[in-house]
């Protein structure tokens, strides 16, 4: 293993998630398969620190999720906020490199009077919208963003924090086309050695922990960039003996999910999932769920129906068929959606079923 920014050699696999077919392909569901499986696990690099995949055999295909709520409103936090702080007074240019899964901030940054730069055109703003991580080649990504940026100007990343996903045992975050998991430590080294300088950070409740941290050419870190550091020093982001915890996290939650649906179904009760996403392909495969034991995934994407889950051949269908299904239980597998399908499917608790969240079932 080469260090994907770095080209270190030194370094350790932390977790091991098996073979695991692609998360971003889904099959129609008159296709029986098997599906294609591919090893599937995270380094962790003994010189940089970065998490990342080691491996991915895959073909990215086109993202099929709909943006949800939570990610827009994610977007118009963050961008609130650098205004307020000053961040983006006086600039005039700017440009995303934004994620394939939405809550692109351009809009957002117009409203504040900022315009797309042209071609070639260095940007007073450049935003990384969870954009990074999805680049193979760590360090030439990094180089492409800073050559976009204007001498005075200000470089920020928002990431879904890799202490974040070792604190709350989130190794499905873990998916192939995902090259790299930050820490803000280790972020802060690769932006120091392309001459960057942290000058302010941010956390939100995003996925269970996501950071905004800015970075200038000139300045000093602020108070909240030394805190963020030291929480994630604390939780073992740097450590690979405590990051290797996700291995245990991967057995315990798969394994709470199979017990579970089975007492549910000893139960006589009707248990189905919510939200066809990248992170429960690898659970359900992990945890051996089949249709037997959840009868279907709703999911809001249009383009998904039709489709089944890779490796488990669970079918996906609209909101309305889960609905019309009246269950008893419905398996949530992201956690940021739960006020949003409350709201929009309040025919669920109306007919006496309840919404779990599977990250809740291994607490």
């Amino acid at each position: 293993m080469n260090c994907r920014f770095c080209r270190h050699t030194t370094g350790e696999v932390i977790l091991d998630a098996g073979r695991q077919p692609a998360s971003d392909s889904f099959p129609l569901v008159s296709d029986p398969g098997p599906d294609v499986l591919h090893p599937l696990s995270l380094w962790l690099c003994g010189n940089c620190r970065l998490a990342q995949l080691v491996e991915d055999s895959t073909t990215a295909e086109e993202p099929r999720g709909q943006e949800p709520e939570a990610l827009a409103r994610q977007a118009e936090e963050a961008v609130g906020a650098l205004s307020t702080a000053g961040f983006l007074t006086g600039a005039r240019l700017m440009r995303e490199f934004g994620s394939p899964h939405g809550g692109r901030w351009e809009d957002l940054l117009r409203g504040h009077g900022l315009q797309v730069a042209a071609a070639g055109e260095p940007a007073d703003v450049v935003i990384d919208n969870i954009g990074m991580m999805h680049e193979p080649d760590q360090a030439a990504a990094l180089r492409r963003r800073v050559e976009s940026l204007a001498p005075d100007g200000t470089l920020f990343f928002q990431y879904h924090s890799f202490a974040t996903i070792l604190h709350r045992g989130q190794w499905n975050a873990l998916r192939h086309g995902h090259f790299a998991y930050y820490s803000t430590s280790a972020l802060i080294g690769m932006l120091r050695s392309v001459g960057l300088v942290p000058v302010t950070a941010r956390q939100y409740p995003l996925y269970g922990g996501t950071v905004l941290l800015g970075a200038t050419r000139a300045g000093a870190p602020d108070r909240s960039v030394e805190e963020i550091v030291q929480d994630e020093i604390r939780v073992g982001a740097l450590d690979p003996q405590r990051a290797r915890s996700l291995q245990l996290a991967y057995v315990t939650s798969s394994e709470a999910l199979s017990t579970f649906l089975r007492r549910e179904r000893d139960m006589g009760r009707q248990v189905v999932g919510y939200s066809a996403a990248s992170r429960a392909v690898a659970l359900l495969c992990r945890a051996g769920i089949g249709p037997d034991l959840l009868t279907m995934v709703g999911d809001a994407s249009p383009a998904k129906e039709g489709r089944r889950m890779p490796g488990s051949g669970i079918a996906i269908v609209a909101p309305s068929t889960l609905i019309e299904s009246r269950p008893d239980t419905v398996v949530l597998f992201v956690p940021d959606l739960l006020d949003e399908v409350r709201r929009s499917m309040p025919q669920i608790e109306a007919a006496g079923g309840r919404w779990v969240v599977a990250e809740d079932l291994a607490a």
